[in-house]
Formats: structure tokens, C-alpha cells, sequence
């Protein structure tokens, strides 16, 4: 099976602030579907702007990049047969959280 990373940016998520409620249950009801169909790997939200780059040599500094346009604001990691899977997943995350999703497949890694 194949790991995909869906991932949306850092505000695009534009509803009101009272719906938050609604927003948080639709959400965590897809992730409790995902649990349940045995495709769910993990999933988190991010803080606002709250990066730090580590450089080669160590060096740390406050992040994003500086010449970043858009900046990751939540992500979930499902393992599925195919493609056409995720993104059934990926709408179905879309609609929970009010925002469009980004699909990519991840590179396998023996050792992880």
C-alpha cells in the first residue's frame, strides 16, 4: 500500500469564527471514518507561523523561509491501494474542514 500526505495552507481555512464548532466535529468525524476503515497513519494541525529552520551547520533560525508564499497548516498521513482512494479521502477531509486539500504520494522507505 501507498502513504499519501494531504495537506492544506496555513489560513485557508476562511470560515467564521463560530463555526469552528462545526468545522472541528465534520473533521474529526472523517478522521474517526479514516480510523475505522484501517487507512488513518497520523494527522495534526499546526501552529500559526511557529517555524524554526535548522540549517546544515546546525544554526538555528526563526522560520518560515522568507521567500516561502505558502505555508503548511495541517496535514493527515493515510496509507491506501491507490490514488483515486486518497483523493476520495482528500474531499472527503475537504468538506470536514471547509478548505482544498493537496495530495502527494510518499516516497517509500524501507526503513521507515
Amino acid at each position: 500500500m501507498t502513504r499519501y500526505l494531504i495537506s492544506f495552507d496555513d489560513g485557508a481555512m476562511t470560515f467564521p469564527e463560530e463555526d469552528l464548532p462545526a468545522v472541528a466535529e465534520a473533521s474529526h468525524a472523517v478522521v474517526r471514518a479514516a480510523k475505522d476503515a484501517g487507512v488513518w497513519i497520523f494527522g495534526a494541525g499546526l501552529q500559526r507561523q511557529q517555524a524554526s529552520v535548522v540549517a546544515t551547520d546546525g544554526t538555528v533560525t526563526d522560520g518560515p523561509y522568507p521567500e516561502t508564499k505558502a505555508v503548511l497548516g495541517g496535514f493527515a498521513i493515510i496509507e491506501v491501494p491507490t490514488r483515486a482512494e486518497a483523493l476520495e479521502w482528500a474531499a472527503r477531509i475537504a468538506e470536514g474542514c471547509r478548505c482544498a486539500q493537496e495530495v502527494r504520494e510518499l516516497m517509500y522507505d524501507p526503513e521507515s
